[in-house]
Formats: structure tokens, C-alpha cells, sequence
């Protein structure tokens, strides 16, 4: 869980560079996709979703994780 942890940060603090380098009209490369102003939702999609991540992750949660739920039939 702490690499996934330390993984999902380094994602995090790259996308955080690009919407900088994007906000100053910079044109910003992440492996082989290029991101220009036009695709600011798209980094700031990323970084909420790897925000989200993170918490979970924090809070000793697996994100996405199937969710068990107990059902208790009862006869009333």
C-alpha cells in the first residue's frame, strides 16, 4: 500500500506541473501525450480523481474497492 501511495503522489505532484505549465500557456508533455490550455479539464479531472485517491489511500481505504454489505433478512 505505501508504494501505491508514494505511486499515486508522484502522478499527482506531474499533473499539479502540468495545470501550472498549461494555466502559463505553455504546451506540457507526459510520456507520449501532449497537453496543451485546451485540455485543462482533462488535468484537472486527473487531479481530483488522484486527490481522491490519495485520501482513501490516507485513510487506510483501497479506493475502488468492492464494497461488502451485510443483509440480514428479517420476517416482520
Amino acid at each position: 500500500m505505501k508504494a501505491r501511495k508514494e505511486f499515486v503522489k508522484n502522478r499527482l505532484h506531474m499533473y499539479y506541473a502540468a495545470e501550472q505549465s498549461v494555466l502559463t500557456g505553455q504546451e506540457y508533455r507526459m510520456g507520449s501525450r501532449s497537453m496543451k490550455r485546451a485540455d485543462l479539464a482533462e488535468i484537472r479531472r486527473a487531479i481530483k480523481d488522484l486527490e481522491a485517491q490519495l485520501e482513501a489511500l490516507e485513510a487506510g481505504h483501497t479506493p475502488n474497492a468492492p464494497r461488502i454489505v451485510r443483509v440480514v433478512p428479517r420476517d416482520l
